[in-house]
């Protein structure tokens, strides 16, 4: 392997948090902290609330615009990051949408990895 891997890292989010911001921010955390060693592999970690957040956001404040569900939002950006993506990460816990991740990566043929350890290392990582 010689081209660096975009690697979605799928896992709960708002899932088990009872809408509880704090709980929310302690998922994304979680989901950022396997940024660093995807990174350090030598492949180019994304996370799908990275892209939708700004997206929900300004679709907050589009009044011309048509209503969508924060969960509307989240899947559909997923899907189309998806079809960008060379492979998932899937760290544990109950999630909906990451399973979802998993079922469209799977359709794609792109590999699911369950632990960072699966993750191939780049002979170019250092640089």
């Amino acid at each position: 392997m010689s081209k660096p891997l975009l690697i979605l890292i799928a896992g709960p989010y708002r899932s088990g948090t009872d809408g509880d911001p704090a709980r929310i921010a302690r998922n994304l955390e979680r989901l950022e902290e396997a940024s660093w060693p995807i990174y350090e592999r030598g492949h180019v970690p994304m996370i799908g609330e990275w892209v939708a957040l700004p997206i929900l956001r300004v679709a907050a404040t589009d009044v011309s615009g048509p209503e969508a569900s924060d969960g509307d939002v989240m899947y559909t950006t997923a899907h189309r990051l998806l079809q960008h993506c060379d492979a998932v990460l899937r760290l544990e816990g109950a999630s909906q949408g990451a399973d979802q991740d998993v079922r469209i990566a799977e359709a794609r043929g792109i590999p699911v990895y369950r632990s960072i350890d699966e993750i191939p290392v780049l002979a170019t990582a250092a640089g």
